[in-house]
């Protein structure tokens, strides 16, 4: 019963986390390529809502199976707190960066003819070469990460990542004042959002190793280059939302969850 469950739980892994590049790269890549509209149709809140809806259906749609993680680090930061299996964590990243890469595969499919035009640009991950370095309608931009250095690139996924743990955790906890109707999700989508929006700056807001490494890795396979130049995309959408995430969970734990026991 216990494999039949982990097979289970792994394929809503790979398939939740297929849902949340192909919408969530999509947005980057309508974004970078704008095939559409001029260049004020799209900004970075484009980017930002893409993204946290795209966290919203990939939760929705396997949330029920495997608790819908889509992240290393939330699994990893989940089982520090003791409430995920330690056995599980590997067989769930797996999952999650098959998902991640087969995700960018979908997005690849969709706007091939596009990349392909535009010298195939890094719509995949964050850091150096991303398309809002050079943006596809003419413009020119900052280097990768503008004048950020790296680490504070990497205090950024910190506090990112941690954002999104203690969303996750207060969205859940029955103890706190979490939400009703199954609207767990969503609310979840909402501290993505709110992630992008205040916090993306300086690195992207990867927050998420198998969202940023799995389409590296297909972008560099299908032609974009300099996407493992240096260290950066290890160190900060990596390890750091691994850190982040086990920091979020932790001070969860040492600010919120003692206040919530002395009301029971």
């Amino acid at each position: 019963m216990q494999d039949k469950t982990l097979r289970h739980e792994f394929i809503a892994e790979v398939f939740g986390t297929f849902i949340l590049i192909l919408l969530g790269d999509g947005v980057v890549a309508n974004v970078g390529l704008a095939p559409r509209l001029a260049a004020p149709a799209y900004n970075w809140n484009t980017i930002a809502f893409g993204w946290g809806f795209a966290v919203v259906f990939a939760v929705y749609i396997v949330g029920g199976v495997s608790g819908a993680h889509i992240n290393p680090a939330v699994s990893i930061a989940l089982a520090v707190r003791g409430d995920f299996p330690w056995g599980k964590v590997v067989p769930y990243i797996i999952a999650q960066f098959i998902g991640a890469f087969l995700g960018a595969l979908g997005v690849y499919l969709v706007y091939m003819d596009g990349l392909k035009a535009a010298g195939m640009p890094n719509v995949w991950c964050t850091g150096p070469g991303s398309v809002f370095g050079q943006a596809f309608w003419g413009g020119t931009g900052a280097a990768s990460t503008g004048s950020y250095s790296l680490p504070v690139a990497v205090i950024a996924e910190i506090f990112g990542t941690a954002v999104l743990l203690w969303g996750v955790l207060a969205v859940f906890d029955t103890k706190n004042l979490g939400v009703g109707a199954n609207l767990g999700p969503l609310m979840v989508g909402f501290v993505v959002l709110a992630i992008g929006l205040t916090l993306g700056g300086p690195s992207g807001y990867a927050i998420n190793p198998a969202r940023d490494l799995g389409p590296r890795i297909f972008g560099t396979l299908v032609g974009t280059t300099g996407l493992f130049d240096g260290l950066y995309w290890l160190v900060a959408p990596v390890i750091a939302p691994i850190i982040g995430g086990i920091l979020g969970v932790l001070t969860y734990d040492w600010f919120v969850t003692p206040g919530l026991a002395s009301k029971g």
